[in-house]
């Protein structure tokens, strides 16, 4: 068994390793469940997003030359919106893991240190 934790390499009988523990308990679970909860749809919209850009430039020139304002054309806008939507996305991750990770990882790590005391 690995001493990364500080343990000593051996668990006396009936006792498991806190991170062990920790890692199996409901509340880790739910930490997991909700961080892929945003993380996965949300991946999956920012490469939609980001091939759909691609796939324009690609297969639509003339779209993506439309002009808007000026020299500004849609390819332009569209190339600096996903700038936008990456703060945009890690913002909105802010806010989550804020509200609804951050206090189940807190009540974890609590659990973890009172217990090491």
């Amino acid at each position: 068994m690995s001493t990364e934790h500080g343990g000593s390499g051996t668990q006396s009988a009936g006792t498991e390793d806190p991170w062990v523990t920790a890692q199996r308990s409901p509340e880790f679970a739910q930490l997991r469940r909700g961080l892929r909860r945003f993380i996965f749809p949300m991946t999956a919209f920012f490469l939609i997003w980001y091939f759909a850009y691609v796939a324009l430039a690609a297969f639509a020139p003339g779209f993506m030359a439309i002009p808007v304002l000026g020299n500004i054309n849609v390819g332009l806008v569209i190339g600096l919106l996903q700038f936008v939507s990456t703060f945009l996305i890690a913002t909105l991750y802010v806010r989550y893991a804020n509200k609804n990770l951050d206090p189940v990882g807190r009540r974890i790590r609590e659990r973890l240190e009172g217990g090491a005391q």
